[in-house]
Formats: structure tokens, sequence, C-alpha cells
């Protein structure tokens, strides 16, 4: 269940970049070092995006739940993407967050621009 969530949430911060302009470039790429579950572009940056998602901020927000060790292990993955499917030259790199959050009837979508 939770990682249908976690799917489904993916999706919905997919369509959301896609609707701001960004070109998705890939999903849930896997290393030994962990996961990124978006790649995209911008202009001439590549962007790789932490997707969030949680029912409830009884135990914190979505954005809370990102931790130092988590940030190193999406450094580590994302020079690893670079190094295996980054074919193009990208002067520009950052790291996005996208944070989902149910509430009473709404969702409500976070996008950080250069979270770390």
């Amino acid at each position: 269940m939770r990682r249908e969530m976690g799917r489904r949430a993916e999706t919905r911060a997919a369509d959301y970049l896609q609707q701001k302009g960004y070109t998705i470039v890939d999903r849930n790429y896997y290393t030994r070092y962990g996961e990124l579950d978006i790649i995209c572009e911008q202009g001439d940056t590549i962007v790789f995006v932490e997707v969030r998602s949680k029912r409830s901020s009884t135990f914190g927000t979505p954005e809370e739940s990102i931790t130092s060790a988590k940030i190193a292990r999406l450094r580590k993955t994302a020079l690893s993407w670079l190094a295996e499917k980054g074919t193009r030259w990208y002067p520009n790199l950052r790291f996005d967050v996208v944070t989902i959050r149910k509430e009473v009837g709404n969702t409500i979508i976070n996008h950080i621009e250069g979270a770390f």
C-alpha cells in the first residue's frame, strides 16, 4: 500500500512538473546508493527531483523527512546517473523536492527548487 501511494505521488509530481514546462528524462533510476524518483530538464539545467508524500503531518511534514544521509545518497545516485546516462552536457545541475500532502478534499503540492 505504501509503495503504491509513493508511485501515485511520483506520477502526480511528474504531471505537475510537465505542466510547469519541465521535460521528464528518466524516472525511478536505481543504484546501490538509492533511487532518483524523477530526472528532468528545465532549459539547460538537469534537475533531480525527490518526491515525498504523507497522509498526515502527525509525525512531521514530508519536507522534514529528508535527512542529511538521504541527501548524500541522492547526490551519489545523481553522479551515477550522469556517468551512465548523462549523454548531454548540462551547464547547470539542481536538486528539487516535490511534496504531496493530502488534506480534507485537497491535494497540496509544494515544489522546492534548489532544495539542497
